[in-house]
């Protein structure tokens, strides 16, 4: 590789980091001490032969209330930024999925007093035992399919008797 064909490379892959540090101050409306880079749904940054940027992102599940949102928040972070020629693409297969969610979002949830996904998504061996975020006890029941979204559910921790919500794997 020539000197020159590895600094366009570098140059490009700067360029997707600092579009990824102004993704990641973009909030999940519905539960904002995540970013959507936290939540794993920003699928690529890329630019095209015509030096156009564009940007995909993947829904957390078909229909969900917050997407809309999140497409005006990102073109938004993105202009203020200086990217004004962006193309947002939505990506649905494949489909988001809770192992996507970043170690340093899992923290974050924990810390906001909702409980991470506890298994891999696909694991359909693992015992459905969710902890409670405040307290660590696994002595937990689920109140409610449903919790404060549609992609969480309601659980009571036992032993502290707190509610709280859990994000399902999905």
């Amino acid at each position: 590789m020539s000197p020159a064909a590895g600094y366009v490379a570098d140059s490009a892959d700067a360029r997707e980091r600092e579009v990824m540090r102004v993704l990641a101050d973009v909030a999940d409306p519905e539960i904002p001490v995540l970013s959507i880079v936290d939540l794993g749904i920003v699928r690529h940054v890329k630019w095209d032969e015509h030096g156009r940027l564009h940007v995909g992102l993947t829904p957390t599940y078909s229909g969900c209330p917050a997407t809309e949102v999140i497409r005006e928040s990102v073109r938004r972070a993105l202009n203020e930024a200086g990217y004004t020629d962006v193309v947002l693409e939505e990506v649905l297969s494949p489909a988001w999925s809770t192992d996507w969610i970043t170690p340093e979002g899992r923290r974050k949830l924990q810390a906001f007093g909702i409980a991470p996904p506890h298994a891999p998504a696909n694991d359909a061996r693992s015992p459905k035992v969710v902890a409670c975020p405040r307290c660590g006890s696994r002595d937990t029941q689920q109140i409610s399919e449903f919790g404060s979204t549609p992609c969480k559910a309601h659980y009571r921790c036992r032993s502290c008797l707190e509610p709280f919500d859990s994000f399902k794997c999905l």
